[in-house]
Parts: C-alpha cells; sequence; structure tokens
C-alpha cells in the first residue's frame, strides 16, 4: 500500500474551495514553488520523457523534490489539481517510462485556463504519450492516476488506466471527494475513445484496494455534503485522524484527536486522512486554495509541511508572485518531519506541538501574512 491520497473541493456559487493532502514514503520530502509564465517553443524535460513546450503560465505548485511534476497546486488563472493513485485491472508494470500523475498535474497547471481546458490538455497528453515509469521514491513502483480539477465554476474528476480514461463534471452546488479508487461509473461526461457509450468505468476498478479508499472517503466525502463551508473547515478534514475533523485554524489547541493505528489491516484500519503508517508513509504536504469567481478578489493560498497535524497551514502569494524561500527548502520539510517523528513515538507530544504552534497559525490567517519568522521561532522553541 503506496501513494494514497486526498483530493477535495466544494463548487460555491461565490468560488470553489479546493485542498488536497499528498501522502508519500516516510524520507520524501516535497516542497513548495513558485514557477514564473514562459514562452512557448523547443521542449521541455518531463520525469521520463522529453515533449515539446506548449510554454505555461505562472504556477505554485508542491512536489516531492526528486520530481519533475506537482502532487497538487495552483495556476495564475484559478485552476487547481490534485491527484491519487489508483488501482486498476490494467497492469502498470507492463509499460515503459512515460508520463507519471505528477507530470500531468503540472502540465495541466502550465497550459490551461479552465478546469475543462486543463482535462483536454491532460487527457491528450495520456493518448499520446501513455502512463509508465516509478512515481514513487526510486525503486518504486508505477501506477495510473486519478485528478481532481476545478477552478472558481466547476470541478472535473479524471481517472485514468493506462492510456483509458473518463472525466465527469460538477457544476454550481456540488461537492467532490476522491481517494485511492475508481469513482466514476457510467455517469462520466467524456472519455477515451475505448471506453464504450453507457459503460461503467467502474469496470476498470481493482476492488481488492477498495477499503483503503472507503475509509478516508467517508471521513472525505461528508465534508463536501454540507459539513465544510470554509477553507479552516477542509484544513480539519485535513488533520482528520479516524473519529471526527479536528484542528480548525484558531480553534485548535485543546482539541488533539489520537493517531491512527500503526498497522494497516486488511478493512483498512490505520489508514487515516492524516496518515501516519509508522516508519513507512505519511503525509507529507498539504494544500488548501480559495478560488473565488470575482476577478477582483485574490486566489488564497494555505501550505503545509509534513504532516497537517503537525504542521501550520501558512498563507502564501498567489502565481505570478515572489514565493516564500522557506517552503520551497527539503530543510524545512525536515523540521516538521521530525516534529511528526516524535509524536509517533509518543501521542502525547502532539498536544505539546499544538500548544505551540495552533496560535501561530492562527494569527497567520487572522492576518493573512506569512510571517515565517514567527513560524520560525515556533519550530525553534520545539527544538528547544
Amino acid at each position: 500500500m503506496r501513494g494514497v491520497c486526498d483530493s477535495l473541493c466544494l463548487v460555491r456559487p461565490e468560488g470553489t474551495l479546493f485542498a488536497k493532502s499528498s501522502d508519500r514514503m516516510v524520507d520524501e520530502a516535497q516542497v513548495v514553488e513558485w514557477h514564473p509564465a514562459r514562452p512557448a517553443g523547443g521542449s521541455v524535460r518531463t520525469q521520463y520523457l522529453e515533449i515539446d513546450d506548449a510554454g505555461a503560465c505562472a504556477v505554485v505548485g508542491s512536489r516531492p523534490t526528486w520530481l519533475w511534476g506537482f502532487e497538487h497546486g495552483v495556476n495564475e488563472h484559478r485552476v487547481a489539481i490534485g491527484n491519487e493513485r489508483v488501482w486498476t485491472t490494467d497492469d502498470p508494470l507492463t509499460g515503459p517510462p512515460a508520463l507519471i500523475g505528477m507530470d500531468l498535474v503540472r502540465l495541466g497547471l502550465e497550459r490551461a485556463a479552465t478546469a475543462q481546458a486543463a482535462v483536454d490538455v491532460m487527457a491528450a497528453l495520456l493518448e499520446q504519450h501513455g502512463q509508465g515509469g516509478p512515481a514513487e521514491a526510486p525503486g518504486g513502483e508505477p501506477y495510473s492516476s486519478s485528478f481532481l480539477v476545478a477552478d472558481p465554476t466547476e470541478a472535473w474528476v479524471l481517472e485514468t488506466s493506462g492510456r483509458t480514461w473518463a472525466a465527469r463534471r460538477t457544476g454550481s452546488g456540488g461537492g467532490v471527494a476522491i481517494s485511492n479508487r475508481i469513482s466514476i461509473g457510467a455517469d462520466w461526461d467524456r472519455a477515451s475513445a475505448d471506453v464504450a457509450p453507457g459503460r461503467s468505468f467502474d469496470d476498470w476498478r481493482d476492488q481488492s484496494w477498495s477499503p483503503i479508499a472507503d475509509i478516508r472517503l467517508a471521513c472525505t466525502l461528508p465534508a463536501v455534503a454540507g459539513q465544510a463551508a470554509t477553507p479552516a473547515d477542509l484544513v480539519a478534514v485535513m488533520r482528520h485522524h479516524g473519529e471526527r475533523p479536528w484542528g480548525r485554524p484558531g480553534d485548535d489547541s485543546a482539541d488533539v484527536s489520537p493517531l491512527p493505528s500503526p498497522d494497516i489491516q486488511p478493512d483498512g484500519t490505520g489508514v487515516t486522512v492524516c496518515m501516519h503508517v509508522r516508519d513507512y508513509q505519511a503525509t507529507a504536504a498539504s494544500m488548501v486554495c480559495d478560488l473565488p469567481r470575482d476577478p477582483d478578489e485574490p486566489t488564497r493560498i494555505w501550505t503545509a509541511l509534513g504532516s497537517p497535524c503537525c504542521s501550520v497551514y501558512v498563507p502564501v502569494p498567489a502565481p505570478g508572485s515572489d514565493g516564500v524561500a522557506e517552503v520551497g527548502e527539503e530543510s524545512t520539510w525536515q523540521r516538521f518531519a521530525e516534529l511528526r517523528r516524535q509524536v509517533e513515538a509518543d501521542e502525547r507530544a502532539l498536544a505539546r506541538v499544538r500548544a505551540v504552534l495552533a496560535p501561530v497559525e492562527a494569527e497567520l490567517w487572522r492576518t493573512g501574512t506569512t510571517d515565517w519568522p514567527t513560524v520560525d521561532a515556533a519550530l525553534r522553541s520545539l527544538d528547544a
């Protein structure tokens, strides 16, 4: 069991709320980067392929440091994308290195001004180049991916198996949550030519992995069905340890839920949204975005390095702005990883960590500023 993640969004009349957490192997550092727009021309090197460069708009993306592509991100046009590993009936081990899910996230963000356009871009690249090559730490496995693609007016779920794909749209007033399983049935709006009209895309799902995703979806689906209404609510869902959402910025100093079991059971027990599979896998990074419809309202982004429960969701600049150098440094990620290790070794440490980080996070959300020196000071106090 590797590569589990969660993505969710709420499409509201005033705009879309989007959230994604990325679960990776425990030593896979993941950083946040700001990339400016670039003109078309020449070629671009993805993880394993060199392809024609169609140019890029400005993007903010979060990527494992050994990968070119992003686990999640948002572009200057207010398109946000996150990806999940899915287990399907096609064997990903049989294909040559090609594009991987993180490549497709980055390319979709770089090349699209709407969610539907991003689906077009990603589906075309998938059909042209296919999927293949290790998508985990070097030596890991290849896999197919699903994607949540959102903009201020709608969201699309794009699910794949090899070069085969299907996509389903959600409009205003809808919520979407995806995890590590195929979720599109015969209700798709668009699909590749090899998916016959009326056929369920669930036919491509590997049923044996469903319990892992189902437990996580039991936490995230209620949030997008009406329990969450603000970016802070989505943070609470990203910190879910299996009992209830907790840890909204501003009110989480005393509300600390226990960590999940350190072992994964066949029924999915031990797998939670805020992942803690000791010495194996953990949440490496998380992002929450507010994508308003009003062009005069700013895009708002909050990003966390490491496990959400042991980190701070820091407000960061939108694409096209100067970034925050510290969240792009692997050494910063390692500081939060050390807090996670302490908490996993002694659950009583979580209350101590939150008592220090929660007031800092609350103040950052109140002011809407990054104020990294305050975060650094809090980390130093925990180091002591």
